[in-house]
């Protein structure tokens, strides 16, 4: 049997997420050599932002104070991903390792909040994990995409023109 939370907590959980995520998206296009690489993490923090701003709108507490301190707030440099991204510049290691994390944590996002939302009784609550679910699945297929555009594949949308040749 899992945790059953309460919308707020799952707000709240939502809301510590897509913060890291944001964070970590702001981090690596400020590094990113690649325009388009930049472009699409640039594009992934501010998706991130709006996230946050829906979150606010529904959260009751008063722990982060108000969004647009809390997006100004200094980064969690406990975050795990956070680190390997931040050990990864510093090895002059670009934005494919960049993508290579943002691909893995997208990943374990996907199966935590999937793994939270099985245990959730009330629908209201469940409906926080299952958005932030699908919001990840998305993002997880355009860092992919973009993946493998640096890395020189086929893009999908050549897969045709490739196959028949």
């Amino acid at each position: 049997m899992g945790r059953e939370y309460t919308l707020q907590e799952a707000i709240s959980l939502a809301i510590k997420a897509e913060k890291d995520s944001m964070d970590f998206y702001r981090r690596a296009a400020s590094v990113a050599k690649n325009d388009r690489a930049r472009k699409v993490l640039d594009m992934l923090a501010n998706e991130e932002v709006s996230h946050l701003r829906a979150f606010f709108d529904h959260y009751k507490g008063t722990e982060f104070g108000d969004l647009t301190s809390y997006i100004n707030s200094p980064v969690d440099t406990k975050n795990p991903t956070y680190i390997k991204l931040e050990k990864a510049i510093t090895e002059n290691m670009g934005e494919q390792k960049a993508l290579e994390l943002a691909l893995i944590e997208e990943m374990d996002c996907i199966g935590q909040y999937t793994q939270l939302a099985q245990g959730v009784v009330d629908p209201a609550v469940r409906s926080v994990f299952d958005r932030v679910v699908k919001e990840t699945q998305g993002h997880y297929a355009l860092i992919e995409s973009e993946y493998a555009h640096i890395m020189g594949m086929v893009h999908e949308s050549d897969q045709d023109t490739f196959v028949r040749e």
